[in-house]
């Protein structure tokens, strides 16, 4: 597929989001599963390789790696999103069915990253 205008949206909005890692890294510690260890490495880490992924895919010599990158994050993230079903805590305040509803959206954005291979 050719470099069209929602292929840079997609990668602005991980950019955007691996930024966030560094702006509110404490919402992100909170929603990492305990048996990881060092969270605020983990979540600084996860903000670069958003960071570099998002801008990845915008040039011809790195999108596909960055596309399979995008799509293994987001199926390591699942795990994030399972630990936030599963403890209370880590919900941070948000409905059971908005958590329910963001397990198929993953899948959406791997869909969204590996239609531009």
């Amino acid at each position: 597929m050719s470099y069209t205008w929602h292929l840079y949206v997609m990668g602005a909005i991980y950019v955007l989001a691996g930024i966030m890692h560094f702006i509110k890294p404490r919402v992100y510690m909170a929603i990492m599963p305990r048996y990881l260890p060092n969270h605020r490495l983990l979540v600084q880490l996860s903000g670069v390789a958003e960071i570099g992924m998002g801008l990845g895919v915008c040039f011809p010599f790195s999108k596909n790696y960055a596309i399979y990158g995008l799509i293994l994050m987001l199926a390591v993230f699942l795990l994030v999103h399972f630990y936030m079903l599963s403890e209370k805590k880590a919900s941070a305040g948000i409905p059971k069915w908005v958590l329910w509803a963001r397990l198929p959206l993953q899948f959406v954005l791997m869909y969204w990253a590996y239609s531009y291979l």
